[in-house]
């Protein structure tokens, strides 16, 4: 078992306490709250104030963030490491492009694949047909995983203990009245999932908008990633989304599937 999947590996003296503290005050930074003061990132994280101000200090002499008088807010240098990230993820789904691009042109609508990033779906690949969200997505993007059709496949083929760890830590908010707010409810959905191979959300996220996604394996059966197609409700009902769309989506999978089996 590696050590980030390791329950005492906080208790190890292998585990850098300030590290894990430096990332939770990195994560309250949110396009909501792009600026936040030394209190407010105290009361978010339950950190002391002093220790937040000390390691705010660190990264803004490291120049990962930048003060403004009371409030601090990320710089640049942050979005150069995740351009790290992206770039060695990018040739694998670059590929896929060509194959998107036609699932698009042919059904008028949007697709996209995300992998798992924590409580997150991040975007690396996506072809927009029409824009239907109030949100621009593109490669990079992150959307919570529970309200999103792609985030919901990808949690259903997590291991168990896997899952419920990740569940633990989710934080459940209600975006619609459609969204997913009881932990009970979400994994009866997770099973559905696995049981018919494919998931699918009506307005959870936002109003308007329905997406199904299956899930895109490796050939020894891995899920790695998952592929969507997003459709405007008043546009396209559930029905012509599960007898259209849904075989054609499946059968993109298949071919992206032989893409990444041989990366």
């Amino acid at each position: 078992m590696s050590n980030k999947n390791s329950e005492n590996f906080k208790q190890s003296k292998d585990y850098v306490q300030s590290i894990d503290r430096m990332f939770q005050i990195l994560n309250t930074f949110t396009p909501d709250k792009p600026s936040l003061s030394t209190s407010e990132i105290a009361q978010i994280t339950g950190l002391s104030r002093p220790t937040v101000r000390r390691i705010l200090l660190t990264l803004e002499y490291l120049g990962y963030v930048k003060s403004d008088h009371a409030t601090f807010s990320l710089t640049m240098k942050i979005i150069e490491l995740s351009s790290v990230y992206l770039t060695s993820q990018a040739s694998v789904w670059q590929m896929t492009q060509p194959l998107m691009e036609a699932f698009t042109q042919e059904t008028g609508e949007s697709s996209s694949i995300s992998i798992l990033e924590d409580d997150k779906i991040l975007y690396v690949a996506r072809v927009s047909k029409k824009r239907i969200m109030s949100l621009n997505l593109e490669v990079g993007s992150t959307l919570p995983a529970v309200s999103t059709s792609m985030g919901q496949v990808l949690l259903a083929y997590l291991s168990q203990e896997e899952l419920d760890k990740r569940l633990n830590k989710i934080k459940f908010e209600k975006f619609t009245e459609n969204s997913i707010v009881d932990k009970e409810e979400l994994y009866k959905v997770l099973r559905g999932i696995r049981e018919k191979g494919w998931g699918g959300v009506d307005q959870q996220l936002e109003e308007g908008v329905r997406s199904i996604a299956v899930p895109i394996r490796k050939l020894n059966g891995e899920v790695v990633a998952a592929i969507n197609c997003s459709v405007h409700a008043g546009r396209v009902s559930k029905q012509r989304l599960l007898e259209e769309f849904l075989p054609k989506l499946q059968e993109l999978a298949h071919q992206v599937e032989k893409i990444v089996s041989i990366r």
